[in-house]
């Protein structure tokens, strides 16, 4: 559910070794509006990301264990600067650049997995 109490969905393929977290979505030309990629952690920590051989622009929100969304960054292709957020975290989604935006995602919104075919992401804003 989004800030405005609305269910938002995102499909994701899910990285959960670190080979298939280290190609993430790099080599990509296009990705559908309503999916992404999951970056499952073996623990907590503050991982970087960047976009050195990634071809389109993503935002990536980090969330924390319990599934709250400590952070969202917008990243450009082809770029080497690291991101990543003060805190720790133990999941990263990459989506289209502007989707967690435009669906009312934001810091402190929770997060539910729910492993389907294809994995599943619902949303919704935390109390403050």
């Amino acid at each position: 559910m989004n800030k405005d109490g609305s269910n938002v969905d995102l499909h994701v393929e899910v990285a959960d070794t670190a080979e298939e977290r280290g190609k993430g979505l790099m080599a990509r030309d296009n990705l559908p509006e309503d999916q992404g990629m999951l970056f499952v952690f073996e623990a907590e920590g503050q991982y970087g990301f960047w976009m050195k051989d990634t071809l389109i622009p993503l935002s990536i929100a980090f969330i924390e264990g319990e599934g709250v969304v400590i952070d969202i960054q917008d990243m450009q292709p082809r770029d080497e600067t690291i991101h990543k957020p003060d805190e720790p975290y133990l999941y990263a989604v990459e989506t289209n650049q502007g989707w967690f935006a435009r669906n009312g995602i934001e810091p402190r919104s929770q997060v539910r997995l729910a492993r389907t075919t294809p994995t599943l992401i619902q949303t919704s804003t935390a109390a403050p």
